[in-house]
């Protein structure tokens, strides 16, 4: 009876049945492993909540300790980006004494460099728009902040929330003071091509963000 069995079970006509779960098997595991690997930053240092970049940038190195525990989604956002390597050489397109150094979405060309989409605002995680803290630059809707960031340069309470959406602060600036007070104080004009004003008239490089090891 065994025999018969075995040989009813495992026979020619179990080949075919065995051949197509081999395949679903090795079609099938990739797509979970695919399903379960994060890809939107957070498996950066996923166990360190206060992961630091460094900016490299023509005119000196800043450090920045993002805070991931209040703004999780704008830091793993950010933190794609600069896997991407698509920071590197971006300039800082706008630059505003007292008020702020803004850039991450330009090449040295002027082209606007691709997104991931826009993500959710975080500005009611309770940091606020203070002298050296970098936020998410975003258009008119709340929701609209995407890759472009800025220091802010003076003590910003405008743009932090009230009765309505404010910007989200992510993080603040640990080293480097002095390269930010050297940019905001560089010549800008109005660049007629593209209509913006604020524009430096020397182009301030963002080269490359490398994120450091855990402190």
């Amino acid at each position: 009876m065994l025999k018969t069995l075995s040989a009813a079970f495992f026979g020619p006509s179990f080949a075919p049945f065995f051949v197509v779960l081999l395949v679903s098997l090795f079609v099938t595991i990739p797509n979970l492993v695919v399903a379960k690997t994060k890809i939107d930053g957070s498996h950066i240092q996923p166990n360190n909540y206060y992961p630091r970049v460094k900016m490299i940038t023509s005119m000196g190195d800043i450090i920045v300790e993002l805070d991931r525990s209040r703004a999780p989604i704008t830091v793993n956002n950010f933190l794609r980006y600069v896997d991407k390597r698509s920071y590197e050489d971006t300039i800082f397109h706008r630059i505003v004494p007292e008020f702020v150094v803004q850039g991450g979405g330009y090449d040295t060309n002027f082209v606007i460099k691709p997104s991931f989409g826009k993500i959710f605002n975080e500005s009611g995680n309770g940091l606020k728009n203070k002298m050296y803290n970098i936020t998410m630059a975003r258009e008119k809707g709340p929701h609209s902040a995407t890759r472009q960031f800025f220091f802010n340069m003076d003590n910003n309470d405008s743009l932090d929330p009230g009765r309505n959406w404010g910007y989200t602060v992510f993080g603040m600036v640990v080293e480097g003071y002095e390269v930010l007070d050297k940019m905001v104080n560089v010549k800008t004009d109005f660049d007629s091509t593209h209509g913006w004003s604020d524009v430096p008239v020397e182009q301030v490089i963002l080269e490359k963000v490398i994120v450091l090891p855990p402190v």
